[in-house]
């Protein structure tokens, strides 16, 4: 299976505000394996870039003035992402934006160029209720170094989400053959056992059982003489 682990960077929040994308970052996983293939690609948005978004990037309008716009990058964003599968965390905000940016050109939407999109935000809370569910949540928790990351950008943050979807999504097929696997204890010669040996039956002697009959009639004639209350 081919997937693409997408992240995106904007001007703000709000695609209907007249928010704009200003970076994308993909990388590439096939049957699981990151395969070093990469889209990165800054985008001109001809537009300010809100005071939050820019703490957040560190992306400012003069880095971006030189840069291509969207409809110059899209047919080959296109051409990276078809029929891939999307790993996007809290898909919902930068697939809002991607169609949005692809419907100004009169594109089609994600869902009819791509796959199918999975959504890491919504994995990590399900398997994890009510704890932190950002990408440097899932990094600590999965052991993931992410010390080099200071500000947000689009191609090390899908580069950290690849990391830890991998680990979020190992290992279950495994652990559930590894259960079976112990439930069935080998014996004999090849086993790491070897022969169980035969089991030594322990007969009780004569004195033995006339010395267990005494302690009943004791235990019996005692109860007799108890009263009952």
């Amino acid at each position: 299976m081919r997937q693409i682990v997408l992240d995106t960077e904007t001007t703000g929040l709000d695609w209907k505000n007249g928010d704009r994308v200003i970076e994308i970052g993909c990388v590439e996983l096939l049957d699981r394996c990151l395969t070093g293939q990469h889209f990165h690609v800054y985008i001109n948005p001809e537009r300010a870039i809100a005071a939050e978004a820019r703490a957040v990037h560190g992306i400012d309008e003069d880095f971006l003035a030189d840069k291509p716009v969207f409809a110059a990058i899209a047919a080959d964003f296109e051409a990276f992402v078809r029929d891939a599968e999307l790993v996007i965390h809290n898909a919902a905000f930068d697939v809002g934006f991607l169609d949005h940016e692809l419907d100004l050109l009169g594109k089609p939407p994600l869902r009819e160029l791509c796959a199918n999109v999975v959504d890491t935000l919504k994995m990590a809370r399900e398997q994890n209720p009510g704890k932190k569910a950002s990408l440097d949540a899932l990094c600590e928790r999965h052991e993931i170094d992410n010390a080099h990351r200071t500000l947000h950008g689009a191609l090390l943050d899908a580069e950290l989400l690849a990391e830890v979807y991998l680990a979020m999504t190992r290992g279950q097929e495994s652990l559930l053959m590894a259960l079976e696997e112990e439930a069935v204890v080998e014996t004999g010669a090849d086993s790491p056992l070897g022969e169980r040996p035969a089991l030594k039956i322990l007969r009780p002697s004569d004195e033995e059982l006339a010395a267990h009959d005494t302690v009943l009639a004791d235990i019996e004639k005692a109860g007799k003489g108890r009263r009952a209350t």
